[in-house]
């Protein structure tokens, strides 16, 4: 593994600029795979065996409000993620996270906050090795969510834009969504973690909530 010295360091480099520019899942993650492919061509291509493991993880997690209010402003908030999970076989899983937020979203220019109190999320997925080391991963499941919206000085007209924001954020507590990701093997049964994808649209609104996650993941 001593090849791998040097990528967690590169990766988190690529993910807190991804972050920065405000790249979409899937650019993200390309960015990520080009940093793994040197590493990856050094390394043998014989993948480790994963059937009948379970897993359990730990992730700080970003979340993404777009499209908000008539001038689709962003706002960012931030939660803390726990994963637990197992490998059906060696090339699927199935996986159950709980979720908290910890930083709410502050919509630039107003008064409206959006907050994500807490999620509880069920995906089923699809792994594939690229290196004896590196996964690229996709699933997709549903999540229920807790949330709300608060807009205080309604009288203002920065805040007029938002006058159809209620208390409940998002209208709709169920949402399907996805996520697409990769993972490095940095210790033994140990995972570096990055991924993204969308949680939910608040039916009401038109805001679409996408998250991005980084952290450590352990097999047993």
């Amino acid at each position: 593994m001593k090849d791998l010295r040097f990528a967690p360091i590169a990766v988190a480099t690529v993910s807190r600029a991804c972050h920065r520019a405000r790249l979409s899942p899937g650019m993200a993650l390309g960015l990520v795979a080009l940093v793994a492919s040197p590493l990856a061509m050094a390394q043998d291509d014989t993948p480790k065996p994963r059937a009948d493991k379970h897993y359990i993880g730990l992730l700080a997690t970003t979340f993404d409000h777009r499209s908000v209010g008539p001038l689709e402003e962003d706002a960012w908030g931030q939660a803390g993620t726990l994963v637990v999970g197992g490998h059906i076989n060696d090339m699927f899983h199935t996986e159950f996270r709980l979720g908290g937020g910890y930083d709410d979203a502050q919509v630039p220019d107003s008064d409206l906050t959006l907050s994500v109190n807490y999620y509880a999320s069920w995906y089923m997925g699809l792994h594939y090795p690229i290196t004896d080391y590196a996964n690229v991963y996709g699933q997709l499941g549903f999540s229920y969510i807790n949330g709300d919206a608060t807009l205080t000085n309604l009288d203002q007209d920065r805040n007029k834009l938002y006058k159809d924001f209620g208390s409940e954020f998002p209208a709709s507590s169920f949402a399907v969504n996805w996520l697409a990701g990769i993972d490095f093997e940095v210790f033994s049964d140990t995972y570096l973690v990055f991924e993204g994808g969308k949680l939910f649209e608040d039916t009401d609104t038109g805001v679409e909530s996408f998250q991005f996650s980084g952290g450590l993941r352990y097999e047993f």
